[in-house]
């Protein structure tokens, strides 16, 4: 039984590349050339190299392959060319997909995100049918994976693939390399420069067990059905006093509204324009703070057996793992 991954140089896809490896899974992954291959190192994975632009490379990685875990996407809330992301996170998902139809493989599992997902803004935890629409998406990032998605969803009813969609929320742990932006303020928050927070809200959940959520929806996934692999809902004052807990001390923080980190994060956005490097605070990452993301799994567990750790776990791991590869310092 042979399953290609993408993405698993990444955080989420090396997680769900190792899920499958301990459940005795042969895999492919596939890999940039120019990729960062520590998430690769000493396992036992075959590489085909390649990329979600090039969709003549997409062909070869699927031949002989069982299984598709397609994890990989642009996830930035910063890039200086929108119509890249789009062409990974859209024109490259339906290449593959399309690729692994023609291929015949027998299962799929697409990672979508909890971004394509409605929201209330009273609290309450949302589900996998809360409505949602392309207006409501905020930011490239979060329209392509609405779009991309959808998509999915119309291969998979035109073609009666064997596909189901799996909605992360937010992953914290261990092997985060980049970081990702959730990863950054885990470590902000280790070094001090965490002394203010929004009134916003995440579902935090262990990537390990988000990684074998994705086993969960291959074993018993019903296909064309979407699954919320997530955790537990917290605020990001919260997520911020845990990590102080964790690591014994005591910060005080100022709640800051909103609207007044705006300015802050354009000024950002335009040194970044110069200097190329992604900025800390995004103009999208602050409208996002407006929203309650908060997600229930409940499905997940009904249908896939799918369970999570408590979110402590999760953030003490990812502070092990980042103090242990010197982000900290």
């Amino acid at each position: 039984m042979k399953s290609l991954v993408t993405g698993a140089t990444g955080f989420l896809g090396s997680a769900v590349m190792r899920s499958l490896l301990s459940a005795g899974h042969e895999v492919r992954v596939l890999a940039r050339p120019s990729s960062d291959r520590r998430n690769l190192a000493d396992l036992p994975v075959e590489i085909a190299e390649g990329d979600l632009l090039n969709h003549a490379s997409l062909k070869k990685a699927v031949n002989g392959c069982d299984n598709l875990f397609h994890v990989a996407a642009d996830y930035r809330l910063w890039v200086p060319d929108p119509k890249t992301m789009h062409e990974i996170n859209v024109n490259g998902t339906q290449a593959l997909i399309l690729a692994a139809a023609e291929a015949g493989l027998k299962r799929m599992v697409y990672t979508s995100s909890v971004a394509t997902l409605g929201l209330f803004q009273d609290g309450t935890s949302a589900t996998e049918e809360t409505p949602s629409s392309i207006e409501s998406m905020t930011g490239v990032y979060k329209r392509t994976k609405f779009i991309a998605e959808q998509l999915v969803k119309q291969l998979t009813d035109e073609h009666q693939l064997p596909l189901t969609i799996v909605n992360p929320s937010t992953p914290i742990g261990p092997r985060d390399i980049r970081p990702t932006p959730t990863g950054r303020i885990v470590i902000d928050t280790l070094q001090g420069r965490m002394p203010a927070y929004v009134n916003t809200g995440l579902n935090v959940a262990h990537v390990d067990d988000i990684a074998h959520g994705h086993l969960l929806a291959y074993e018993h996934g019903k296909p064309g059905e979407r699954y919320i692999l997530g955790g537990d809902n917290m605020t990001l004052l919260e997520i911020l006093q845990t990590i102080d807990n964790i690591t014994v001390k005591q910060t005080k923080r100022v709640n800051l509204p909103v609207n007044l980190m705006l300015p802050i994060a354009w000024t950002m956005e335009k040194i970044a324009a110069l200097t190329h490097k992604e900025p800390r605070a995004t103009l999208d990452s602050i409208r996002m703070a407006k929203k309650i993301m908060y997600f229930t799994s409940d499905k997940a567990k009904r249908e896939l057996g799918y369970q999570y750790r408590p979110a402590t776990e999760a953030l003490k791991d990812a502070i092990v793992w980042f103090r242990e590869n010197n982000y900290c310092n």
